[in-house]
């Protein structure tokens, strides 16, 4: 089905004036990223011209707010409830016998490198990475297919490196090592912002199969095909898949690479990938996003801020939404705001917050007339509705995220809570915004005809 795939997105964008296309040849080492990155991943660009390559790149397609809520029919403020909606009604997905993906079928002379624009991003990475892939496994115990994104080294040759830290990709691999067998493992690229929003489903939290997950998203099955090499379901209608197995055991080193929380990450044994096999469409398009931008942590993000809506709103009935900014990678920083019944829900609400997520590291309890996507906004009701001594929780030596730098023991983590609601009953006096009627009505354009953006 032609509409699960990127090149229909890519088309929706195209007629929407909102994917920019570069008929330049840009260099995959340090400029096509470095493009992308001007705009912090949010905007869609079409790389026609990859130097040394005749395959085009694509990268910003999963990284912008507005778009996922455009595709799910909501305000992008709202799009906790359609995500919440398919994570408890999951819809089947549907087996085929072929599909796009089948057009090309490699298995000899696989040679990654050679193959596709895969970029390098920063002075010190140590090698080009894949970092837009999905990487899928079966569930030994269930089943079901396990997706996620890891990041992909690019070694020589067949050879890839995964970065598995993620508890169940760790388990999967743990047992196979234990087994002295290998591990089957197939790598989805070129898909559209559904696929990507499914991928981050907490599978271990809620027990679903990502790719129904998938279906009740988009409200129709995902046509998955079977792999060539491995006994894996992957979407049928994606740009390519790369296939291959995690041989028990073995190790190479992984990085350093620039990770999501814009500094060096330190070398690592990691687990490879031995490719066996590389299916993909005619003239397929290479997928990428650059680390530590919107693309990178933002579809991660709107599934957190699920769980973290529902966590706070077990303890305070009337939370009106959650956020949680990219410039925190979608996990460190909170923003909520409540509307207020009574003195202590601001720090109730730090509580649940604080307890929904190990990597939650600080967070803002607003008033409901505050815009918890306007910084501006924000940084105000910090500025004008705050008592130090008062409003501000402080928890030392809590569990955070090894992804966090400023931690001195790894994993290991300050907490603070900031609670910026006003006094119980002042929003209709001393704490009232003030308005100017009509003022949303007001187009600058009309007064300011040359004005742009």
């Amino acid at each position: 089905m032609e509409k699960q795939s990127l090149r229909a997105y890519m088309k929706r964008l195209e007629e929407n004036k909102q994917l920019w296309v570069c008929d330049k040849e840009v260099d995959p080492k340090f400029d096509m990223g470095a493009l992308v990155r001007k705009f912090n991943g949010t905007r869609a660009m079409l790389f026609k011209n990859p130097k040394g390559y005749n395959m085009p790149a694509v990268a910003g397609i999963c990284g912008c707010r507005t778009r996922y809520a455009e595709l799910l029919g909501v305000k992008s403020d709202e799009l906790v409830f359609p995500i919440t909606k398919a994570v408890a009604n999951p819809i089947p997905y549907k087996v085929v016998s072929t599909g796009a993906v089948k057009e090309n079928i490699i298995k000899r002379g696989i040679d990654i490198k050679k193959m596709m624009p895969v970029p390098t991003f920063h002075e010190k990475d140590s090698n080009p990475f894949i970092t837009a892939g999905i990487v899928a496994v079966r569930d030994s115990e269930t089943g079901k297919t396990h997706t996620s994104v890891r990041r992909l080294q690019v070694l020589g040759g067949n050879k890839l490196s995964v970065l598995i830290e993620s508890p169940l990709l760790m388990d999967q691999v743990a047992e196979f090592d234990r087994s002295n067998k290998p591990l089957e493992i197939a790598v989805i690229l070129g898909y559209d912002p559904i696929t990507m929003l499914a991928s981050q489903v907490n599978s271990q939290v809620y027990g679903l199969d990502k790719y129904e997950v998938d279906s009740a998203l988009r409200g129709e099955a995902l046509e998955l095909v079977k792999c060539e090499t491995v006994d894996i379901l992957v979407p049928a209608h994606v740009e390519m898949i790369i296939e291959g197995v995690i041989p028990p055991k073995v190790r190479e080193k992984e990085g350093p690479f620039g990770e999501m929380a814009g500094y060096y990450g330190g070398g690592n044994m990691q687990p490879i990938m031995e490719v066996s096999c590389v299916t993909h469409r005619n003239n397929p398009i290479f997928q990428f996003n650059f680390p530590s931008s919107s693309e990178h942590v933002l579809p991660n993000g709107l599934m957190r801020e699920m769980h973290l809506y529902w966590q706070v709103k077990n303890m305070i009935s009337t939370v009106k939404g959650v956020h949680l900014p990219t410039v925190g990678g979608c996990r460190f920083h909170a923003i909520i705001s409540i509307k207020k019944t009574n003195e202590g829900d601001g720090k109730s609400a730090i509580l649940a917050a604080l307890a929904s997520n190990k990597d939650v590291k600080h967070v803002v309890i607003v008033d409901h007339d505050v815009d918890i996507f306007n910084p501006r906004d924000v940084e105000w009701a910090i500025a004008t509705r705050v008592q130090a001594d008062n409003d501000v929780v402080i928890i030392p030596g809590a569990k955070g995220s090894p992804l966090e730098p400023t931690h001195e023991m790894r994993g290991v983590t300050a907490k603070m809570g900031i609670d910026a609601t006003a006094p119980l009953g002042t929003l209709d006096g001393k704490f009232e915004r003030t308005k100017i009627p009509g003022s949303e009505r007001l187009n600058l354009k009309d007064y300011f005809p040359g004005l742009e953006g």
